[in-house]
């Protein structure tokens, strides 16, 4: 057995958790080089904002330096699969994921926000279309107020903010002006938002979609080859029932569930970080499990973030408080895992290079 075999045979001890295989017979395993005690190669991950991306790094250092080899170089890169399935795919997009509440006011756009930001941030290439065309939040969130270009083809050139390809119907309109369209006009909209912007190229499209069950929702499960939605929902009972309403709606459109996260659950303190549940406790987990979805996590109130969001500087765009920028980094990482999960479901699993 030549040295390169004998480091793949070794390599192949280590597991991916979400995909449930050896990252060899993945075809993750990329460029990899024996040069008398030096040992380099790629691992080739499906997203940037792999939630095991250093224990997986380190696993694969390990059995390799059990073989004898002291200089091992372990370059962790990523390539965000596109979705096989489904309508007329967006240009350039790869995966298009939505935020979704059964009702208003569970802080959902902000969750959006923050989430696209933490995917934006660990190097993935990610888009944000606020699709609440009735009250849209995304302009006061990040503090724009430019209208969008129109290229030589007429298409709308996204605003760029915080490394995000952002686009909103509150870009078009007066922030004070009421917003009153039909369902065939939002219909309309809907298409050229989605095909007649240039989006691509992006790994994530983040769509924030307007609370409730109605043609919004309806439209873009329908013309929108989506991955799968996020639910939000906080700890009071109404809005587990409404997310429930949401659940269903995207069941029977075939669109994933890819998860559930609690918002408001609780107060964390800004001196020590503790959380105070205010509100009832635990209800959003036992919601995920009464619908078979996975519980992403729960998000708790700080008290820097409302100045944070009156001021047009989202969370993650600070480098305080710690622990809740963590935790969105993690929410994120969570989300991309799960659409990763599903994206390899659909294909054909990589060949191997070596």
């Amino acid at each position: 057995m030549d040295k390169k075999q004998e480091i793949l045979k070794a390599l192949s001890q280590v597991q991916d958790p979400d995909l449930k295989r050896d990252i060899v017979s993945l075809g993750f395993v990329k460029k990899l080089e024996v040069s008398g005690d030096k040992v380099s190669f790629d691992v080739e991950l499906t997203t940037p904002a792999c939630p095991v991306k250093d224990q997986l790094r380190e696993a694969c250092i390990a059995v390799v330096n059990a073989l004898g080899y002291r200089d091992i170089q372990v370059n962790m890169t990523a390539q965000v699969r596109a979705m096989q399935s489904g309508p007329t795919p967006i240009p350039g997009v790869k995966n298009v994921i939505g935020f979704a509440s059964g009702k208003g006011g569970v802080g959902k756009s902000t969750l959006a926000l923050n989430c696209a930001l933490a995917l934006a941030q660990s190097g993935a290439r990610v888009g944000l279309l606020d699709a609440d065309f009735y009250g849209p939040s995304l302009p006061a969130l990040i503090n724009v107020s430019d209208r969008p270009a129109i290229d030589e083809h007429k298409r709308i050139i996204p605003i760029e903010k915080f490394g995000l390809k952002t686009l909103s119907m509150g870009y078009l309109v007066d922030r004070t002006a009421p917003v009153a369209f039909r369902g065939p006009m939002t219909h309309k909209i809907i298409q050229q938002f989605l095909f007649q912007t240039a989006w691509g190229p992006l790994d994530y499209l983040i769509v924030d979609l307007p609370p409730g069950t109605g043609d919004i929702q309806l439209s873009l499960t329908q013309q929108t080859p989506m991955v799968g939605v996020v639910l939000i929902t906080t700890p009071q009972k109404a809005a587990w029932i409404d997310a429930r309403k949401g659940f269903e709606m995207f069941k029977e459109a075939k669109i994933t569930t890819l998860g559930l996260i609690e918002n408001m659950s609780g107060y964390m303190c800004r001196n020590c970080s503790k959380i105070h549940h205010i509100f009832s406790q635990g209800g959003g987990e036992q919601l995920a499990q009464n619908l078979s979805v996975p519980f992403l996590g729960a998000v708790p109130l700080h008290p820097d973030l409302p100045s944070g969001i009156g001021q047009g500087q989202p969370l993650m765009t600070r480098e305080e408080p710690k622990a809740m920028l963590d935790l969105f980094r993690q929410l994120a990482s969570q989300v991309a895992a799960r659409a990763s999960t599903l994206q390899w479901a659909q294909s054909s699993s990589g060949a191997m290079e070596v």
